[in-house]
């Protein structure tokens, strides 16, 4: 059962995956990207990264889609700009997808795999907890003073000059 519903997160997250990319219209591009983030975040569960699939649903679906469908929502009522959503250079983009795709098969092929016993880890999140806030803090805080001095950047060339 467990293998027959990983095959259907995988069905979901390529299928909205492709949805994305071969959509006309912005708008159900950003809610296949739902879907797709949602099946990433079912990956996550399958590889027992709970708090990787939290921060999924947190930052991707609940920030980053939600900024994406809030622009296309107040962008829309522009009409004397012509947005298109038009893809060029398909032909180039096939070559480069299929390129990594043949260099990731072959990867995938000469791996040794090795078998590890399919036991689900005991800790993940109290073990990430103590490792950012005891040993890597000063990382850390560092990133988080970065983060803020781009936010306050943005902020500032974002400002309608008087």
């Amino acid at each position: 059962m467990a293998e027959f519903t990983f095959w259907i997160v995988v069905g979901i997250t390529l299928g909205s995956a492709f949805m994305v990319v071969q959509s006309k219209n912005l708008v159900y591009s950003a809610y296949a990207l739902l879907f797709s983030f949602i099946g990433v975040t079912g990956l996550y569960v399958f590889l027992w990264a709970d708090f990787i699939a939290v921060v999924q649903v947190v930052v991707y679906v609940g920030g980053i889609l939600i900024l994406i469908i809030f622009g296309i929502m107040l962008t829309n009522k522009i009409t004397s700009v012509n947005i298109s959503h038009a893809s060029v250079q398909k032909k180039v983009g096939a070559v480069a997808v299929l390129g990594m795709a043949f260099l990731l098969g072959y990867m995938v092929i000469s791996t040794p795999w090795v078998t590890l016993a399919n036991v689900e880890p005991v800790e993940t999140t109290a073990a990430i907890g103590r490792l950012l806030m005891m040993d890597y803090l000063l990382p850390f805080e560092v990133a988080s003073l970065l983060l803020l001095g781009a936010l306050i950047g943005a902020t500032t060339l974002s400002r309608k000059e008087d």
